[in-house]
């Protein structure tokens, strides 16, 4: 059984899988991890994310492994734990560039669909239900809007002792919205089939409870 949830940055998409993957006992995978390791080793390179013939050619040098332990998945690139390294916001931003790049989708999208071929589980990201697993059992959107998202990662940074302001968070949320819907292959878009859920005005405990009752678990 595979469940879908996608949606823009900051609706909860990840909080809310870990939550039911943990409930529910099968995996959680972290998709946008993914995208944010291809970021993390072309930035290693030296490469700017935006010079897309030069980040394709080197994903062949690319080995990514997803590991779990204790049901905590962990990220690894070239034999390298890059979990550690990748929640910073020039790496969001980055991700959100590369995973633009057709080349770079389809190179995490067939990882994404073996490992959820074998196993039940719970991912989260932007074309789960439209691209990834478009027969996936259950469908989520979740949204909120930029304001409600732009403060959630505002405290986020702060809990994790780093200072952003704001305005910048916002204008990157919404910058990222842009280019997450406008890219022009596998864009960000609610499936058909998916239920939309909005975020804005709930907390954590509504939105898991909310989904627990679609899944009928």
């Amino acid at each position: 059984m595979n469940i879908a949830i996608d949606g823009p940055a900051g609706a909860g998409k990840s909080t809310i899988a870990k939550i039911l993957a943990n409930k529910m006992k099968i995996l959680y995978l972290d998709t946008g991890a993914m995208y944010r390791g291809v970021a993390y080793y072309i930035i290693k390179k030296g490469i700017n994310p935006e010079d897309r013939e030069k980040v394709e050619i080197v994903l062949d040098e690319i080995s990514m492994d997803i590991k779990y332990h204790d049901n905590i998945q962990s990220v690894w690139v070239n034999g390298e734990n890059i979990s550690p390294f990748i929640r910073e916001n020039y790496i969001s931003m980055a991700a959100s560039t590369v995973s633009k790049y057709p080349k770079v989708r389809l190179k995490l999208v067939e990882i994404q669909r073996e490992i959820a071929e074998k196993s039940d589980c719970v991912l989260d990201g932007r074309d789960i239900g439209t691209f990834v697993l478009p027969k996936a059992e259950y469908k989520i959107f979740l949204t909120a809007s930029p304001e409600v998202r732009a403060n959630r990662r505002y405290l986020e940074l702060i809990d994790r002792g780093q200072k952003q302001p704001y305005n910048q968070i916002l204008e990157e949320i919404v910058t990222r919205d842009y280019q997450d819907t406008h890219r022009d292959f596998a864009p960000l878009k609610q499936a058909e089939d998916a239920i939309l859920l909005d975020t804005s005005d709930l907390s954590i405990e509504e939105v898991a409870r909310s989904i627990e009752n679609i899944c009928k678990f």
